[in-house]
């Protein structure tokens, strides 16, 4: 009976045995990235994870779920797979910290047209290389064949991730105040936004993506896909030793700065960012003049080179920028808060 319902499943598209393939394959990247709290082997119909919350007081869940967008026509276009996994980790466990969450645990969904194992290996490498690099463990997932949906040669990621933050260590931007300064983390690149945009504007390029761009110093499809930043544990180290000194934290996803740095402004508090101030890799500018893009939808849609935003008390400032130094980072000061209606003002 196996053996004639998976012929029967692989007459409509669906390869049974490159599933099982698939699983033999990701396994050894899953439990590289167990961690405290992990329960069981991967493969139940639950991930299962117990969380060590006894030095909080008031254990608070925070959850985020994204995906990468069209940065995956890239890797199509590439045949290069190792890297989106990072992104898509990045996307969701970028935003959890944002609390001052500690992300714990991730799952991942990956719809393909036709499971190829190696591929869904590759993808699941770059995943749990993400889950290392945040400190999260993936404890679950799901590798959907799509035959007569999607082409052979394409998929699609999604991830979700939780994390938890004592109630009153929560960093939700109420305590940023008029005089407050803003600290830009130094984003890896394009990270996961805009890439609907990048597309059109590269679109004669995109036959050759392995060419070399001297401007670049690499080709065009190095850069395009290098992966989104993942910053959980510098920002976990600074929330450790500053506490509420920190009085918000902005990742700076789709929608650029105009769209996320009100999202950590309370009422009455605008902010005034510094273009000048931050140093922009060269894909910006590519991009600003191959599109003929005008400033402000550069800055409406990119990240511009900065990934992260910080808001802290002018007194503290110092001493911060001075810890990322130590931890290796690259902070910049990007502006400073004003009393006005809340939202983003941005000089260049």
């Amino acid at each position: 009976m196996l053996d004639s319902k998976s012929e029967a499943y692989a007459m409509a598209g669906v390869d049974i045995t490159a599933g099982y393939e698939s699983v033999k394959r990701i396994m050894p990247h899953i439990d590289s990235t167990r961690r405290q709290g992990t329960l069981g082997g991967f493969g139940g119909f639950g991930g299962l994870f117990e969380p060590h919350l006894s030095e909080m007081k008031r254990p608070i869940a925070v959850s985020g779920t994204d995906g990468v967008g069209t940065k995956l026509k890239i890797a199509f276009l590439m045949d290069k797979h190792d890297t989106i996994g990072i992104d898509c980790v990045a996307m969701c466990v970028n935003d959890i910290v944002c609390s001052g969450a500690e992300p714990v645990f991730f799952l991942d969904y990956i719809a393909i047209g036709k499971n190829i194992p190696e591929r869904v290996e590759s993808i699941v490498a770059g995943v749990a290389y993400g889950c290392r690099d945040a400190g999260c463990a993936l404890i679950g997932g799901e590798t959907a064949e799509h035959p007569g949906i999607m082409p052979d040669n394409e998929y699609d990621i999604a991830g979700f991730s939780v994390g938890f933050v004592d109630y009153d260590q929560i960093i939700d931007g109420s305590e940023i105040t008029p005089g407050d300064v803003l600290i830009g983390l130094a984003s890896s690149g394009l990270h996961s936004n805009g890439f609907s945009l990048v597309r059109k504007v590269f679109a004669d390029n995109l036959h050759d993506l392995g060419a070399y761009v001297p401007d670049l110093g690499c080709a065009l499809g190095e850069e395009l896909l290098r992966p989104t930043r993942i910053y959980v544990k510098p920002l976990l180290r600074l929330i450790k030793k500053f506490g509420k000194g920190i009085k918000g934290i902005c990742h700076i996803t789709g929608g650029g700065h105009f769209e996320n740095i009100p999202r950590m402004l309370p009422k009455g508090v605008r902010a005034r960012v510094e273009a000048s101030m931050f140093p922009k890799a060269p894909i910006f500018d590519m991009i600003s003049q191959k599109g003929a893009i005008s400033t402000h939808d550069m800055y409406n849609t990119f990240n511009m080179g900065i990934g992260f935003v910080i808001a802290v008390s002018e007194s503290q400032a110092d001493s911060i920028t001075s810890f990322f130094h130590e931890q290796g980072e690259t902070p910049s000061y990007i502006g400073y808060c004003v009393k006005n209606d809340k939202g983003v003002d941005i000089v260049w």
